[in-house]
């Protein structure tokens, strides 16, 4: 069984244990080890099938660990690009969420921060999703061409709305509520074919029992869900704390402290967010036999199937 799919049935945790988790798999470190570690951890995970994280006392294996479930996509056993890995979301998307809350007079300038946040989070969103059913490189790059379009054209279309507004309250919840929405609409539409085609539900011994449109829906409705925590509460504080902020003494002596304050504020709200947001469902779900399609009910005896949901 592929390591990472082991490690995620076996290792039943709480919200609490795996958002402890992936404070940890996010480390920036993650984007800098070499393929030569991340091979050595992979063959130390399958030469010791019954290591576990918690229960070992090896340091190796607690790193090997870190490195193969932060670098390597559980469907594919393939090393997911540096750029794209969960580590990476952080640094990139921050900056591009502190530009697109900004308050501008041009809608030109809004083009650059909102393209670049819906091309990346695309990217990301298809190649962290599930990898089980089949899709040729055509289709996911027609796919994903097609969500940065209309991602960033739901994103910017209702900011022309925005500048013609008067009340102070609806242009500050404005910008808030689009990024919020179109983010969950972006996962859902750039892993649309995850419930068309179904992925690939299994045991706890990792057989594949069939494939599920149902699991697919529901790990798409998940991460969609997810993603509205990330990005609503990452650009929502910001807001608020810059509200009381622009009342102080200090930023009527100092004006451009504005920008500074907030996007340190987004930063630390989004280090916080995502450890959070990607703990609020496990990667690897629970789905019972009874809520499946009866092609894979009569296919095992089995109550309790599993799935990759994906970050």
């Amino acid at each position: 069984m592929e390591p990472n799919v082991r490690f995620w049935i076996t290792e039943r945790q709480s919200f609490i244990q795996r958002f402890l988790q992936w404070t940890e798999l996010l480390d920036p470190t993650n984007l800098v080890v070499s393929i030569e570690k991340i091979e050595k951890s992979r063959q130390l995970l399958l030469t010791n099938e019954d290591a576990s994280i918690r229960d070992s006392e090896d340091q190796r294996i607690k790193e090997a660990w870190k490195r193969s479930l932060s670098t390597v996509h559980p469907d594919n056993s393939k090393l997911i690009p540096v750029p794209l890995r969960p580590a990476a979301l952080l640094p990139f998307t921050a900056p591009m969420i502190f530009f697109s809350m900004m308050s501008v007079k041009s809608l030109k300038s809004l083009i650059l921060p909102q393209v670049s946040f819906y091309a990346y989070t695309t990217a990301f969103n298809i190649v962290n999703g599930n990898a089980s059913y089949t899709r040729r490189l055509h289709e996911s790059l027609l796919l994903g061409t097609g969500v940065i379009a209309s991602s960033s054209f739901f994103g910017l279309f209702p900011r022309l709305l925005q500048m013609r507004l008067h009340n102070v309250l609806l242009k500050k919840a404005l910008p808030i509520i689009i990024l919020t929405h179109v983010s969950a609409m972006n996962v859902v539409a750039a892993r649309s074919l995850e419930p068309i085609r179904g992925i690939e539900v299994m045991d706890k011994e990792g057989n594949v029992m069939g494939y599920s449109r149902k699991a697919g829906t529901k790990a798409v409705k998940d991460t969609a869900a997810s993603r509205v925590v990330l990005f609503g509460t990452s650009a929502f504080i910001p807001e608020v704390f810059s509200h009381f902020f622009v009342r102080t003494q200090f930023f009527r002596q100092y004006p451009w402290s504005l920008w500074t304050f907030k996007l340190s504020c987004t930063v630390l709200v989004m280090g916080l967010m995502v450890p959070v947001s990607f703990s609020i469902f496990p990667q690897i779900e629970r789905i019972q036999r009874s809520e499946l399609e009866k092609e894979i009910q009569s296919a095992t005896e089995e109550t309790e199937l599993f799935y990759n949901r994906g970050v």
